[in-house]
């Protein structure tokens, strides 16, 4: 079989959604964003997570020329075969497990964050992550966007990384709209923005007006494909699966301290001096506690 038909089919996946029924495209849209669990689940199981028919499935694949679904699905379960790497499963897990029902629900967890953080991981490429630091570093100015949950990964990334990146700026600030805080944005400036499903509306609509002004986008994201109206110049994704009714951000928060990472990297002496000086300022403010010794 083609090593290289999974990635065909992926890429002319991303290519028709804009173009598809509504019902093709949420299927295109999951197999394009779960592409392993794609190819591990049986038909029935894959219609339930996409949330559609199984015959919508069969459509897919007859679509885009397949025989029939399990035609289009084999070079997925192909890749998932040959695939090297699988995450072992610490002894302490089966520890938990095995006490009570707290520990399978603590246990159950664990392996989900541990999982979709190396999932996260293994997934980023290093020239990509090139290309976006130098993105960040030749900007004058560099946006960072998220709401809601979100808007917690925003702000350590934010945090942490101006020290390193002082061009950063943190929007939405003092409750405005993040599309309020893109009034000056200029062709050559760079916006972050962070959201993964469900999608949120303030973010979307800011990444559409960074677009029109020129900006450059990158987007942290569950998935390639996040609204049809716009494209970002990069897209580095993250798993955010979870046990809970939520998104987990493990894996999201594994791929910012990546980032975080390759900044300071990038920057050497001038961000080493600038996290000096930081550090310098909170001890002569006392910004940290400590014990004081009893006379």
């Amino acid at each position: 079989m083609d090593p290289t038909l999974r990635s065909r089919i992926l890429a002319t996946l991303k290519d028709q959604i804009p173009d598809l029924p509504k019902g093709l495209r949420t299927v295109a849209k999951y197999v394009v964003d779960h592409p392993s669990d794609f190819g591990l689940d049986p038909i029935r199981q894959t219609a339930k997570k996409a949330g559609v028919s199984t015959y919508t499935l069969v459509r897919l694949a007859e679509r885009l020329g397949f025989g029939g679904y399990d035609e289009m699905r084999e070079p997925f379960r192909q890749a998932l075969v040959s695939a090297a790497g699988v995450m072992e499963k610490p002894a302490w897990i089966d520890r938990l497990r095995e006490a009570d029902e707290v520990g399978r629900i603590q246990a159950e967890a664990a392996l989900n964050s541990m999982s979709i953080v190396q999932r996260t991981l293994e997934q980023q490429d290093a020239a990509q992550m090139e290309r976006v630091v130098a993105m960040l570093v030749a900007a004058p100015t560099v946006y960072l966007t998220a709401v809601r949950a979100t808007y917690a990964l925003a702000y350590y990334l934010h945090y942490v990384g101006r020290m390193a990146l002082p061009s950063l700026q943190l929007i939405p600030r003092h409750m405005n709209s993040p599309v309020d805080e893109l009034h000056d944005a200029q062709p050559g400036d760079v916006m972050i923005a962070l959201t993964f499903t469900p999608y949120s509306r303030e973010t979307i609509e800011a990444c559409k007006l960074a677009r029109r002004k020129g900006v450059k986008l990158i987007m942290i994201s569950d998935s390639e494909i996040v609204a049809p109206d716009f494209s970002a110049d990069e897209t580095m994704i993250a798993s955010v699966l979870s046990p809970h009714y939520f998104s987990c951000y493990a894996g999201a928060m594994a791929l910012i301290e990546a980032l975080i990472t390759q900044l300071v990297a990038a920057r050497g002496d001038a961000a080493r001096q600038r996290i000096a000086s930081y550090e310098a300022i909170r001890a002569e403010s006392h910004a940290y506690w400590s014990a004081q010794k009893k006379r």
